[in-house]
């Protein structure tokens, strides 16, 4: 098996750990606002704003169907980051971040707000970056930003798996991990 560059195996610990650790604990997070209980109940009192949302093509058919599914009960295991994210927005008070959620929050900001901007922020950079290489001082910066972030809305189960991550040996063949980064990459675009 051939070895990665520095800079490939940035790609791939950066990849696993958006597509892998951050949506757990963004799940993490949600399930303390939403809990699952009264899950179902939060979204019918806020029919009105989801469907304002799916009008502005915020929310896609897809995401409308797991909010609203034709059998049964939404379940916030089906939803991805980019749902949770959305939900959390629109039906909670939290505070957005000083420049939005579309910008990467300043180091200082360190609220739930702030975080799920980070997390959003770095695995929208990800889905678009040309290369399979991410050159070292950026890694290191954007997995400090991320690890923390997942430490704060997560738990210390995710923080450790972040510090293992960083450090994992790479087992897979350099093949399968790059087409499973390709695959987690077209997720995150959708």
């Amino acid at each position: 098996m051939a070895n990665l560059s520095e800079e490939e195996e940035n790609y791939v610990r950066l990849a696993l750990l958006l597509k892998g650790v951050t949506p757990r604990a963004v799940h993490t997070f949600f399930d303390e606002e939403f809990l699952p209980s009264t899950l179902s109940s939060t979204l019918k009192k806020s029919y009105n704003t989801l469907s304002d949302l799916k009008l502005q093509r915020i929310i896609n058919q897809a995401q409308w169907n797991l909010l609203i599914p034709r059998n049964g009960v939404p379940d916030s295991k089906t939803f991805d980051v980019t749902l949770m994210v959305c939900l959390i927005r629109h039906l909670t008070p939290i505070s957005s971040p000083i420049n939005g959620f579309d910008s990467l929050p300043l180091p200082v900001e360190i609220t739930p707000g702030s975080d799920l901007a980070r997390i959003k922020f770095y695995r929208n950079r990800l889905a678009h970056h040309d290369s399979n290489t991410i050159d070292t001082a950026y890694f290191n910066t954007a997995w400090k930003d991320i690890s923390d972030a997942v430490g704060r809305l997560g738990d210390k189960t995710l923080d450790h798996e972040c510090q293992q991550l960083k450090v994992k040996i790479l087992d897979q063949s350099n093949q399968e991990i790059i087409l499973e980064i390709k695959h987690s990459i077209k997720e995150i675009k959708h």
